[in-house]
């Protein structure tokens, strides 16, 4: 059987060029990076070119990006890196977040409310995305941070991140944003951008798990969440995974070459899945606004159909699909991102993810819509004789 992948923003296969460097680090590269002998330096140099590499991507200073072991990491450095300095200024904390971040961003701040502080989480429209009107309204002379997305895992949606970065600045409060779900699909800069801190993930753009970074502004103070040596400039102890950041440093590099064309590409075959699905498919719809995503997400319902019923029989046709956030698979709850845009439990419950990437194709699309028609129309059969 032939199988097609469309889970990417779950993970990425590792791209064979990305695979070449981590293959080549972890069989010649074994110096530890903080060793001052001709092996500790090797492995020293291969870990700043990687931070170069990373660095590049974002157009920012290579001395400001910190490894981690991925975004989770890199999410709870920055929240409570953040909010805990200032409790070590014995400042109040108030902490903005919106409804349908991350789990690894919502995760630290519900630790931070245990913790004495207090959090405000935005809600959101049925498009998906975070009005900085709300983010204004919620600050209060308390805040200290907030934290918003880039690009919704879920749905795709892009948020108004320099606009949100502009109200944050004016009242002196640092912004932190989730960067995992648009790292490598959209192109960012983080002068544009305006955020404090950045986070990163190796895995979803082609390199291997395991492997992420934090990029923090200069002169942005953080109390230490880990604790041990001196490694990356006093942020994160521990000795540096060297083959994973080359790794992650020649993933970024292959981003920012085929980014333009890869974005259009992946853009054109998701508008050929949805507009397909939307024409041969009754009791379908979008979730979410259409408009200003990343370019290889789709979120979907299929009224009258179990997600978790459609993801296996897809997988018994040959496609990888997801209901939701990786994190998430399992969960007997709707979506949290689905259930704040307004749908109800039932409609949750029907939606899927398809997110593309460098391996499909417009015939895997035809294929997948092939199998959706054919999937859904024998899970609505069965469920009316249930």
């Amino acid at each position: 059987m032939q199988r097609s992948y469309f889970d990417h923003n779950a993970t990425t296969p590792v791209a064979p060029e990305v695979l070449e460097t981590a293959v080549l680090c972890l069989g010649q590269v074994y110096g530890n990076a903080s060793s001052i002998h001709h092996f500790g330096q090797e492995a020293k140099q291969r870990l700043e070119a990687a931070r170069r590499q990373v660095a590049s991507l974002i157009h920012a200073n290579p001395t400001d990006v910190v490894f981690t072991s991925g975004g989770t990491e890199a999410d709870n450095m920055a929240v409570l890196g953040v909010a805990r300095a200032a409790v070590a200024d014995a400042r109040p904390v108030h902490v903005v977040t919106s409804a349908i971040e991350h789990p690894a961003v919502l995760g630290p701040c519900g630790q931070l409310e245990k913790e004495g502080a207090a959090v405000t989480r935005l809600r959101v429209g049925a498009s998906g995305v975070v009005n900085p009107d709300d983010v204004r309204a919620a600050l209060r002379p308390q805040t200290v941070l907030v934290s918003v997305m880039h690009a919704n895992n879920e749905l795709g949606t892009i948020q108004p991140i320099a606009e949100i970065a502009r109200i944050a600045r004016e009242a002196g409060v640092k912004l932190h944003v989730d960067g995992v779900q648009a790292l490598g699909k959209i192109s960012v800069d983080m002068d544009s951008l305006g955020a404090d801190l950045y986070s990163m993930s190796g895995h979803k753009l082609y390199a291997p798990k395991g492997v992420g970074a934090l990029w923090i502004r200069k002169g942005t103070k953080l109390a230490p969440i880990s604790f041990g040596g001196h490694h990356e400039r006093d942020r994160r102890p521990g000795t540096e995974n060297v083959p994973g950041a080359a790794a992650f440093g020649a993933a970024a590099e292959l981003a920012a070459h085929t980014l333009g064309s890869e974005s259009e590409r992946l853009a054109t075959l998701r508008g050929r899945l949805e507009n397909a699905v939307l024409e041969r498919i009754s009791g379908t719809g979008v979730n979410g606004s259409r408009w200003n995503r990343v370019p290889n997400t789709s979120n979907l319902y299929f009224d009258g159909i179990d997600g978790e019923a459609l993801v296996i029989a897809l997988d018994l046709r040959g496609f990888a699909v997801s209901t939701g956030a990786a994190c998430s698979s399992g969960a007997l709850t709707p979506s949290h991102v689905l259930t704040a845009i307004g749908l109800d439990a039932d409609r949750a419950r029907s939606s899927m993810r398809f997110s593309l990437g460098r391996s499909n194709t417009a015939e895997q699309v035809d294929a997948l819509v092939e199998a959706l028609g054919a999937s859904v129309a024998h899970l609505r059969r069965i469920s009316v004789h249930a």
